[in-house]
């Protein structure tokens, strides 16, 4: 009769019978209490007294017993000391130890166990390195500066246009962020690395403006909050916009041409007919009065675009912070933040007025009534200055804050798109730079970096 617990297909002499540690250990202590017994009764039958059976079989069984015990154990004693060793491995981040798994029981089982763990953590190891080094490569091949810092202020990560920008091209990892990165770099990038917020800001790099993005971001990773800082270069984009914007200026002006100068012209035709017939000489200063006022409306659109080009180079004179704040009377719910150095500057105190008026009524224009406004002059280092213009507004989204500073670039209906562009004119004719830049708890700070006046413009003012 077949027994249904064997299949069929596999004959009985070629099943695999495996005997457990356990099984040798318990045949182990069988036989030591056999061989016991034995010594007992023999000792027994050659001699009357049973203390010395049980004396010899204690003498005898005793080391005997002791000797194959610790046989039999010992290969549990090899795996234990292996599994420790291998697990130490496995803290130290090394997954190439394995254990001697020939054995057919238990400790045969455990070993092949530990060694598939192994496996599949080094290969787990290994495909997260290589995603790893691919992600790696291809930052490093972005023209994008990407610096990655961790609770500690210590940068963990940085690709190479980072180091580039950053450090001039030398190794940023480990590195303090703030303290050894940040004191190095120029003021306007120093003061955006230093906010909370995105923004955009100009530098001088080998006598060439360029134009930055910086974003920054906070996420966890392996349980810390880390920060993510990106500088993306907007020089070149920049370029291609404006090239867009004056094409844009040119179709526009073009069809306000157009559009003044056709009936113009149909009405010096209309002027010369009326001319010819003295008896419609009535209607000539209707005529007359519609071309002025043509040509009037011409005037003042085209007034309007050239005031930007035509913007004249800054007429430096003396003056205090103090006294040009003071003079911004039409904006009473202004507040000035900190105390307003009284020593003397150099500027163009027209342009300067100017660029805080276009400022401070942008603010005033993105805030709701009554505006929270905010006005801050601080001296810089090198003996310059910085104002910054905040409110509590509706701020910029990150396209418009990019976009934000080219001439003609507006968002609103009847905005013509001058106004931060003229700003960032008036800046830089000073040789200074601009930067708009979200502020924390909402709104915009907009921060303006004037550089000390050279002794030359003291000079040839003094002598003026």
């Amino acid at each position: 009769m077949t027994d249904p617990s064997v299949p069929e297909s596999t004959p009985v002499s070629s099943r695999h019978l495996r005997s457990s540690f356990a099984g040798r250990l318990t045949a182990v202590v069988v036989l030591i209490l056999v061989l016991e017994g034995l010594i007992v009764a023999g000792s027994m039958l050659l001699n009357d007294e049973p203390w010395a059976g049980l004396l010899l079989a204690l003498l005898a069984g005793v080391p005997l017993g002791a000797w194959l015990v610790a046989r039999v154990l010992r290969p549990l004693s090899r795996t234990l000391n292996g599994l420790h060793f291998g697990i130490a491995s496995f803290h130290d981040h090394d997954f190439s130890v394995r254990l001697a798994s020939h054995r057919d029981d238990e400790l045969g089982d455990l070993a092949r166990l530990f060694n598939q763990v192994g496996e599949t953590l080094q290969n787990e190891r290994l495909e997260v390195r290589s995603k790893e080094l691919l992600l790696e490569s291809a930052l490093d091949s972005s023209p994008v500066a990407i610096v990655l810092v961790n609770p500690l202020d210590r940068v963990v990560f940085s690709n190479i246009e980072a180091r580039r920008l950053l450090t001039g091209g030398s190794r940023l990892d480990g590195r303090r962020f703030v303290a050894d990165i940040q004191e190095n770099c120029p003021p306007a990038m120093r003061e955006m690395l230093s906010g909370d917020g995105d923004g955009v800001f100009s530098v001088d790099e080998e006598n060439v403006i360029e134009t930055y993005h910086l974003s920054r971001r906070e996420f966890v990773l392996n349980r810390r909050r880390h920060v993510l800082v990106v500088l993306y270069r907007m020089t070149a984009e920049l370029g291609r916009q404006e090239a867009e914007i004056w094409k844009k200026v040119i179709r526009v002006i073009s069809h306000e041409l157009n559009n003044s100068l056709a009936p113009v012209s149909s009405l010096v035709h209309s002027a010369e007919l009326i001319s010819q017939r003295p008896e419609h000489a009535d209607r000539g200063e209707e005529v007359f009065a519609t071309i002025r006022e043509r040509l009037g409306h011409l005037k003042d659109f085209i007034d309007g675009y050239a005031h930007f080009a035509r913007l004249p180079a800054p007429r430096r004179e003396k003056t205090t912070w103090s006294e040009l704040v003071e003079s911004l009377e039409e904006f009473p719910t202004l507040t000035v933040e900190g105390t307003l150095s009284s020593r003397p500057v150099w500027i163009d105190r027209a342009h300067v007025r100017q660029l805080l008026v276009n400022l401070l009524k942008n603010a005033v224009e993105a805030s709701d009534d009554p505006p929270e406004l905010g006005l801050r002059v601080d001296e810089t280092a090198d003996g310059g200055a910085c104002i910054q213009v905040f409110d509590r507004g509706r701020g910029m989204d990150e396209e418009t804050m990019k976009r934000a500073l080219l001439p003609f670039y507006s968002t609103k209906k009847t905005g013509s798109g001058l106004g931060l562009a003229l700003c960032r004119e008036i800046v830089e004719g000073h040789g200074g730079r601009i930067s708009l830049q979200h502020r924390s708890g909402g709104g915009l700070v907009v921060s303006c970096w004037f550089p000390q006046s050279s002794p030359a413009d003291r000079k040839m003012k003094t002598e003026a």
